[in-house]
This record gives structure tokens, sequence and C-alpha cells, in this order.
């Protein structure tokens, strides 16, 4: 029976994170025992931990872009069997009975979702993530990963390529689209992928044109500099489809003016104050302003296996656990190409 297991928890809102000893539940009839692989370090366990959306539970482990192999499965389990290779996203439970979970929404269940971190489950305890040598998860929330895949340039695609893959989808990115990625971050690189396996015809939009040629590698038809005052007028009425994924603010009435006709603006990036707009931005184009969070499970399994099916994975640098403070500085540099991942066998 495993009770307590390695991890780094960061132990108050703003204080560097240090190993550690936490307990795990027993695993029950429905739960699977995984132990972590890899780990991904997500801008948003930065803002977790440095108390940046309000006051979480401390000590907290991060994490919620999960790979590892199935060590155990309950006596209800039948998807899953010990050696799988599986992975575990940002929840790890919902009510399973309202409208949104029964058409597979999870992510937006009404009694709400159960964070993998800094959640309460339903026994009332608080969640810890990924940052951790074991994880135990309700079987219906582990994914599996496909077989060739790199478990660990696989690990970010559990946030990171669902966030970008579902508003592709859902907003129909495929041959003879215009699609701009504003970013080109731990989202942005994977939204530029996804795209142009799609089929869609994909335009960067970021600061400076100092990550051109990375862009264009990873599949982007054009790259465009949003710090040229010209760019937007060039752009004008351009795209089907303009997927936000950064965190900073930005002007909302210069970029639903890119959008064509019946056009959409999708935001995944969380900007930390309220944006404003001007109505007649949506209305002299009957344009769209939406915003998108990862994707429930089916979706998600569905983007790994499109993933699997085309090679797509993240650009990552591998990292030991006693470095993770240090990755941290350098994701609020923007010095990170494009994925930090955690080898979690350093956690032990």
């Amino acid at each position: 029976m495993l009770v307590r297991v390695h991890a780094y928890a960061a132990p108050a809102a703003g204080e560097p994170l240090a190993p550690t000893v936490i307990k795990r539940r027993d695993v029950g009839p429905n739960d699977v025992l995984i132990e972590i692989r890899y780990a991904g370090i997500c801008h948003s366990d930065i803002h977790n931990v440095s108390g940046d959306w309000g006051p979480r539970p401390f000590p907290l482990v991060p994490g919620h872009e999960i790979v590892g192999t199935v060590a155990e499965v309950g006596a209800a389990v039948t998807r899953h069997r010990p050696g799988d290779l599986v992975g575990v996203g940002c929840m790890v439970d919902s009510c399973g009975a309202c409208v949104n979970c029964r058409n597979g929404d999870e992510q937006y269940c009404l009694d709400g979702m159960v964070l993998t971190y800094a959640g309460i489950d339903r026994d009332g305890t608080v969640t810890q993530g990924g940052y951790s040598t074991h994880i135990v998860v309700n079987a219906d929330f582990v994914l599996s990963i496909p077989d060739g895949m790199d478990p660990a340039a696989a690990t970010p695609l559990l946030c990171a390529g669902i966030t970008s893959y579902s508003p592709l989808r859902r907003w129909g990115a495929g041959p003879g689209k215009k699609v701009a990625v504003v970013g080109l971050g731990g989202l942005g690189h994977l939204a530029v992928k996804l795209g142009h396996a799609m089929g869609a015809e994909v335009t960067v939009l970021s600061q400076s044109l100092k990550k051109r040629e990375d862009g264009l590698r990873l599949g982007a038809d054009h790259y465009h500099a949003t710090g040229d005052p010209g760019t937007f007028e060039q752009l004008a009425g351009r795209f089907d489809l303009v997927v936000s994924t950064v965190s900073a603010s930005v002007d909302l009435d210069a970029y639903l003016g890119l959008l064509a006709v019946d056009g959409t603006l999708v935001h995944v990036g969380a900007p930390g104050e309220p944006l404003s707009l001007d109505v007649f931005s949506l209305i002299n184009g009957r344009r769209s302003l939406v915003g998108s969070m990862i994707g429930g499970i089916a979706e998600t399994q569905e983007m790994l296996d499109f993933c699997a099916a085309r090679g797509i994975g993240a650009d990552i640098e591998l990292i030991p656990a006693d470095r993770i403070n240090e990755a941290y500085e350098r994701v609020l540099a923007s010095d990170v190409r494009y994925r930090f991942v955690i080898d979690a066998a350093t956690l032990r």
C-alpha cells in the first residue's frame, strides 16, 4: 500500500519550491495508481504558486501535465492495465451527471471539475499535482498515450496541446481556412503545429520577428510582427480564426479588425486584468469573441491520437527537479523553446 511519495512543493505563496513528502490516497475500485515519468511546467503553475490568481491551499504541489506508467489499478478498472503508458491533464474528476459532463465537456462541469492540484477532491482533501513520483487518479480521467509517442514530448499535450487543439477543431481550422496564432510560446508553438496539420493556412502574430525562423519551421506559412503598426492595416479582414495564446493585455479592437466576416477571435490565454472593446468591432463584420478552456476527456484522447498519427509533440527542454525554480524564472523571462518538462526520476 502506497502512502507517502516524494514531491516538490511550494510551501507558501511566492516561495521557492522545495523537496517534500506527501500522502496519496489508497487505490479505490475505480482508481489508477500512476508512477510518474514526466511532468510539464505550465505558466499557470507559476501563477498559482505565486498567488497571482487568489488564495491557494499551501503547501502546494503543482503540475497538470503528467505522463507515467500504470503501477496498479482498482478492481473495477478495465480500460487500463499495469505497465500501460498513460497521461493526466488539468482535471481528475467531475460530477459525471450534469448536462455538460454527459456531453463530454467535463471541464465545464456545473458542479465544478476537480483540478489536478489546488482543487478539492470528492473526499474533501486538497489535490496535489504531478511534480511527484506517483499519483492516484479516477480511471475515467486517465488518458492513453498512443504507441510510438515520445512520452516526454507528449507531456505538454495534456494541457498546452488540448488548449490549442480544442478551439482549432471547434471553430473549423482546416483546408481553405486562414488561421492566425497570437504568440509563439508554449501554447502558440503547438497551435501552429496543430493548425498546420489540420490543413489551415497559418500565420504567426508575434511582437517581433525574432522567432520567425522557428515559426516557419514549426509549420507557419507567414509570420508578422505586431510591434509594426502597419501589420494590422496590412492584415485587416484576412482571417477566419484568430487564436490568442498570450496572457498579456491585448487591443481587442485591433485583433477583431483582422477577422473576415463571420470570423472568430478565441482567447485561450488569460490576461491578469479585464479587457475592453468597442462593440462596433463585433457588429461591423458579424464577428465573434469567445473563450476556450482545455477540452473534455474524449476530446483530449482524440487530440493525443491526432498528434500520434502525425508525429506531433511539444518542443521541450528536459530538466531535473532541482532546476524547477530556475525554470520558473526562465519562463517568466520567455527563455524557453518551448516547454520545460521535469524528469520525475530525479524527484526520488
